[in-house]
């Protein structure tokens, strides 16, 4: 009897049998709107909106300062080489023109007695030409006045012992060929080093302006931009669930289109400054030198004469000079060096066969049959040369220069925009999340 209410008691007491288990309902890689709210609510997203905000608009910022920097920078060195090879120009004219009055003097001094009015007009307006020349050095290139002031003191030390060469030679004193002499080598070795540091310094800085473009380092800032902006985005499309953010993704192609032209730009510049330095930049370097070099044969044409049968030094100066005529001169003005050296030798021949006065008449003579017409014609051709060549540079350096200013105020102002567009793309962001 006792037994039922105890087997009772204990059915009671035991455990309930567990319930089957519940299939999932869908695939279990969906997360619910719930579970994804408490994954955002464990990140502290206000906090990772301001720093991601803080390093796109840092991005923008920095790419919109750094490339208008170098397009400002671009712009500055196109300037400046127009500068420097109107400042080479200008000395390597200083040069010439310094060997022409060398040229006229020792030539005019074979007449003997008092030279040519015209002859003596030309000496004066060549020594006019240079005085003017070298304030005008000055004042264009500072960092050139200290030696410019050395070269004025040496031209006129030149011009002072010429004139006492002139005055004795007037009078028929032997003096004065000593003076004549000792008038060219002041200028050879008083004046001509100091033009040659000239125009080293002023080629050196032509030619390093001209190679101030900088395609590949335009890319860098672009690039370091991209690559934060793309960052961002994907940070955004993690937590919020969206691949691209508007305002991010239009920030992004604002700083491409930017790298893009502005790495165009550049490429495109350098390749004209290349173009000028081998084109037109070295053609008038080049017949500057060779125009130098032909008014220093022609002086040393004269110095041969006037040594009166001792004169083969000189002969080895004009060799040395024709060469660099040779080498440097262009194809328009090559034709009217070679029609005087065609005419110095028959000088040098006369002299050789002991009609030395033939000789002389011939290299003092002004006729257009003469070596010294020859030689003026040769000049002309190259000054003007030279003129035209250094022009076609400089106005090419200047005249496309204004699109990199431009493109540096876009850059720059774009560029914050585009910091703009990163702040309203994440506020965006900002909002939904509150």
């Amino acid at each position: 009897m006792t037994q039922a209410p105890q087997q009772a008691q204990a059915a009671a007491s035991a455990p309930a049998p567990a319930a089957p288990a519940t299939a999932p309902v869908g695939p279990a890689s969906v997360t619910s709107p719930a579970v994804a709210t408490r994954a955002r609510a464990t990140q502290d997203v206000p906090s990772l909106l301001n720093r991601w905000q803080a390093i796109a608009v840092a991005a923008c910022v920095l790419f919109a300062v750094l490339t208008a920097a170098l397009q400002l920078l671009g712009w500055q060195a196109n300037r400046a080489a127009a500068d420097n090879t109107e400042q080479l120009v200008r000395v390597q004219n200083i040069q010439s023109t310094l060997f022409r009055a060398d040229a006229l003097a020792t030539t005019s001094f074979l007449v003997g007695g008092l030279e040519r009015p015209e002859q003596r007009q030309d000496y004066e307006d060549a020594i006019d030409q240079v005085t003017r020349q070298i304030a005008e050095a000055a004042r264009a290139q500072p960092a050139d006045s200290e030696v410019l002031a050395a070269l004025n003191s040496a031209v006129n030390r030149f011009t002072t012992t010429n004139t006492q060469a002139r005055d004795n030679n007037r009078q028929g004193f032997p003096v004065g060929a000593e003076y004549l002499r000792g008038a060219s080598s002041q200028l050879r070795d008083e004046a001509q080093p100091l033009i040659a540091a000239l125009t080293t310094a002023n080629s050196q800085r032509a030619e390093d302006e001209l190679g101030g473009q900088h395609p590949l380092l335009m890319i860098l800032p672009g690039l370091v931009a991209l690559t934060l902006l793309w960052w961002v985005n994907t940070q955004l499309a993690a937590v919020f669930r969206r691949r691209f953010n508007i305002g991010i993704a239009a920030a992004f192609a604002v700083v491409a289109a930017l790298t893009l032209i502005g790495t165009g730009v550049s490429s495109n510049q350098n390749n004209a400054n290349d173009d000028l330095r081998d084109g037109s930049y070295r053609v008038a370097v080049n017949e500057a030198t060779a125009r130098t070099a032909a008014n220093d044969a022609k002086s040393n044409e004269s110095r041969r004469l006037g040594a009166q049968g001792s004169g083969a030094v000189f002969e080895e100066g004009w060799v040395a000079a024709a060469n660099r005529v040779e080498d440097n001169a262009s194809r328009e003005t090559l034709p009217l060096w070679q029609a005087y050296s065609d005419l110095h030798f028959r000088v040098v021949d006369l002299e050789e066969s002991g009609k030395y006065d033939d000789a002389v008449e011939l290299a003092t003579t002004v006729d257009e049959s003469g070596p010294t017409a020859a030689l003026d014609t040769f000049d002309e051709a190259s000054q003007s040369l030279v003129a035209t060549m250094a022009a076609q540079t400089t106005d090419s350096l200047r005249s496309g220069n204004g699109l990199l200013l431009v493109l540096a105020v876009l850059s720059l102002l774009l560029g914050l925009g585009a910091a703009g567009l990163s702040t309203w793309g994440i506020a965006q962001r900002r909002k939904e999340y509150a």
